[in-house]
This record gives C-alpha cells, structure tokens and sequence, in this order.
C-alpha cells in the first residue's frame, strides 16, 4: 500500500490549451526538485477561467506527443473522463482513495493561481488532501492576500525539510524558470497562419497543422 516513505506524486493541472514549453519546463523542474514524476491533468470544464478552445481529445493527444520519450512526466487524464467541473478537491479526493491516506501527494500551482486560493472550492479542505509546490520566479517573494497568510502561517517548509514524511498540509516554493509564454497568444498565432515554433514542442505543432486545431478553418 502506498505511505508517507514512497516517492512523492506531483500533480500539475491546467486546460494545456495548448500544451507548450513554459508548462513542460516548469513540471520538468518541479519533477527534479521533488524528487516525484509529475502527472499533468488537463481540466475538462475549469470552473475557474474560460472554457478550452480544442476538445478534450485532442489536448489529451497533445500533451501525450509532447511527453512521449521520458518517464519524468505523465498524463493523467481523469478530470477529461468527468462531465461536470474540474474541481480540484474532488480529484484529489479521489486520489487519495488510490493511494491512500499516507502517501505524500503535492499539487503544483503558479505563485498567481495560489495567490486565488481562497476562490477555490473547499479550499481550506485541500491542505488536509495535499502539499502546495508554489512554483515561483526566483528571487521573487510573492504577495498573498491576508486570509491565505493566516492559512499558510506555520505550514511552509523547505525543500530539504521532512514534509515527505507528511501526506499533506506543507507548502512548498519551487524556484521554477519564468518563460512567459502564453497559450492565448499561441492560439492567436494560429488563427491567423502564423507559427510558434519554439513555444511548442514540435511534434504538437505538426499535430496541430495536420488536424487544424486553433486554426479559422477548424
């Protein structure tokens, strides 16, 4: 049965619409500084932002071509098989009933996404699922709303602390590689004919001109 002495699951969500190398570095890093393989999530309905453009199918398709050569990093591809919203604490709770109530799970969020925790469902509830692996530029000290401080007081712990002895509550700062890129201007690219290569990994890219994703003939 897993416990707290396996290796660590990360998990990355997001609608990875589409998927593209800012998303890959920074699971890439995460992965390395955890010490964990990462499990990407692609949300089917975010409740939090608006809705995918590509279908579920193809995300899904997406982010396998963009993983495929590595073991590092894997799809997990619940949420898509769900028809209501992507709530996170629903999917954590369904994970812990996978691996049990001892094994260390972190869920990796951007510095701005935590910074809106308190937005999320049962948010409070999450610290009792999970650790947090804040992902941060480096050298940048984020700024939390006041509610989420009180949270967090007491619950940050350094890489190199015992939070894997821990299933949950530890919030971790992951100094991660700021690319900015933007999958709205990506897909703003595409409609229009132009490329980003070099924003995302090449065999996404070939799949999206051979498919028509993003594109106004689509």
């Amino acid at each position: 049965m897993s416990d707290a002495s396996a290796a660590p699951i990360a998990l990355m969500g997001g609608t990875f619409d589409p998927v593209h190398n800012g998303h890959l570095r920074a699971a890439w890093e995460a992965s390395a500084w955890l010490g964990a393989r990462v499990r990407l999530m692609p949300a089917n309905v975010p409740p939090h932002r608006p809705q995918p453009q590509a279908p579920a199918a193809a995300r899904a398709a997406m982010l396998r071509l963009a993983l495929h050569g590595q073991e590092r990093l894997v799809v997990d591809d619940r949420e898509l098989r769900r028809d209501s919203p992507s709530f996170t604490v629903d999917t954590l709770r369904e994970l812990r009933a996978e691996v049990g109530a001892r094994h260390p799970l972190v869920l990796l969020v951007g510095e701005d996404a935590f910074a809106g925790l308190a937005s999320w469902r049962e948010w409070r509830e999450l610290f009792a699922l999970t650790h947090f692996g804040v992902m941060t530029r480096p050298g940048h000290e984020p700024a939390w709303p006041g509610e989420l401080q009180a949270e967090v007081a007491g619950r940050e712990c350094a890489l190199d602390g015992d939070w894997r002895s821990a299933p949950a509550g530890f919030v971790l700062r992951l100094d991660v590689t700021a690319l900015e890129i933007s999958a709205t201007a990506i897909r703003q690219q595409l409609a229009v004919g132009e490329e980003p290569r070099y924003l995302v990994p090449e065999a996404v890219l070939a799949a999206i001109r051979a498919e028509g994703w993003y594109t106004r003939r689509a």
